[in-house]
């Protein structure tokens, strides 16, 4: 098997990437209590690898991408939060992680208050996120994976244009029961960003 060609272009200093109703850029340490509003909702967890968290669960966890932009090194991702433009509030966070240099690949995932809900936020966010990781980080492939039963994270992933590559049935121990896995994936060929 020979080298992959795909070479990463250079993480951008400043990541600040805005929509009509949303604004993505790196999180900070002023951040934590909106997040720990939405990730310490119980129901927001339910499907997510951590049970509710503090402030101080969120900085350990997570900590260390305080403004990071660079999903290469020793942090292995970038965290963004999702700001509402209206009013400045942060309304969920999305992730860019598990990097694959030589495949030009990542993993995606995102997290919303129910707050923010039900107005189309989460998509346009997510959407700026795809572009932003096949325009600005120059990846060619993204995935996510997503527990069958978590129905809105599944619409979410459809509804951006993911197509679902597989069904993992019962292959893991999740939060005290054997979970399905559904994994989805978009390529840069695929994407067609809306201006």
């Amino acid at each position: 098997m020979s080298a992959s060609p795909f070479v990463l272009p250079p993480a951008p200093r400043i990541l600040d990437v805005r929509t009509d109703r949303v604004r993505l850029r790196p999180f900070v340490e002023a951040d934590l209590d909106a997040m720990a509003a939405y990730r310490g909702d119980a129901e927001v967890c339910r499907f997510l690898p951590f049970e509710p968290q503090s402030a101080d669960d969120i900085r350990g966890r997570i900590g260390h991408l305080f403004g990071c932009t660079s999903l290469e090194g020793e942090r292995d991702g970038v965290v963004l939060v999702i700001e509402r433009v209206s009013d400045g509030e942060v309304i969920g966070d999305l992730v860019l992680f598990h990097l694959d240099a030589e495949a030009g690949s990542a993993e995606i995932g995102w997290v919303v208050s129910p707050a923010a809900s039900g107005r189309g936020l989460a998509t346009e966010a997510v959407r700026a996120l795809i572009d932003t990781a096949f325009r600005v980080y120059g990846l060619r492939r993204l995935t996510a994976r997503i527990d069958s039963e978590n129905v809105r994270s599944v619409a979410l992933a459809e509804r951006v244009g993911m197509r679902r590559e597989a069904h993992f049935t019962e292959n893991e121990w999740f939060k005290g029961r054997w979970s399905d896995e559904l994994r989805y994936a978009l390529l840069a060929r695929e994407w067609a960003p809306t201006s």
